[in-house]
């Protein structure tokens, strides 16, 4: 065990928040946070917002965070389609419009649903709280006729104050049942979000906590990089789902608060 933690990968949707209600008391988590001297990145499979959207959400719950300490799946598929299309390469999307901004301010041309041509260089999914199946359909043709297909993040669902609602991995569902072919995940629990918040921390796997509410997304892809997990139970994971989960997390806590309280 390593003596000392440096850094917290804090998911949002579920640890922070759940819809437009904070999860306790935000600003003295916060407080308490940098009163220890922990760095920390959030870290979202959330596609539907810039980080702009982000950095605002949090100052109305009263947190001040730098827009560096934000990792979104839409910055990561932005970055990952960077390294391999040159700028100017057309994206048929379905998603919303923090995906959308954020691959056309990285100079990506965006295909209307109902074009032909041209090509586009990869077909790219997130959440879509408007998708139609115009949508579905088009996208599953590309697909078929060999367009590399990237989902954002396979989160089946979100947490609300009402329950749980569909979520991006339920269009990706879709679209790979209508197209046969299975989507390239690029947020979590795959590890390029999780190296790229190590790499702006600038801390260890080992030295790092990753506190999440999803066993299958936050919890394991932090485990199978050597990072440290904390599962709450203020979000998706009911205890017993918790309780049988192997490999156990090194942490199962009520909330992010309560965490703070047994960290070492």
């Amino acid at each position: 065990m390593p003596n000392r933690i440096k850094a917290l990968i804090l998911d949002m949707d579920g640890v922070l928040w759940r819809d437009s209600q904070p999860i306790g008391d935000l600003p003295a988590i916060f407080s308490r946070i940098r009163s220890r001297g922990l760095r920390f990145m959030l870290a979202s499979n959330n596609s539907t917002s810039t980080v702009a959207a982000f950095v605002q959400r949090l100052r109305r719950f009263g947190v001040e965070a730098a827009p560096e300490t934000i990792m979104t799946s839409s910055l990561v598929t932005a970055a990952y389609l960077e390294e391999r299309y040159p700028a100017g390469a057309w994206l048929y999307v379905v998603g919303e419009a923090g995906l959308r901004r954020i691959l056309q301010a990285r100079g990506f041309h965006l295909l209307d649903t109902d074009a032909q041509t041209p090509r586009p260089a990869a077909v790219v999914v997130g959440m879509d709280r408007r998708v139609t199946y115009a949508h579905l359909r088009r996208a599953s043709a590309w697909i078929r006729a060999g367009v590399p297909f990237l989902g954002t993040n396979p989160d089946r669902t979100y947490p609300t104050p009402e329950g749980l609602a569909p979520g991006a991995g339920s269009i990706l569902a879709a679209i790979e049942a209508a197209s046969d072919i299975p989507p390239h995940i690029l947020g979590k629990p795959y590890p390029e979000m999780y190296r790229r918040c190590l790499e702006r921390l600038e801390a260890a796997p080992e030295e790092t906590v990753m506190v999440g509410d999803r066993i299958e997304t936050d919890i394991a892809g932090a485990q199978a990089l050597g990072i440290r997990t904390a599962l709450v139970l203020s979000g998706v994971t009911a205890p017993e789902e918790a309780a049988a989960h192997r490999p156990a997390p090194d942490w199962i806590v009520e909330n992010l608060a309560a965490l703070l309280e047994r960290l070492p």
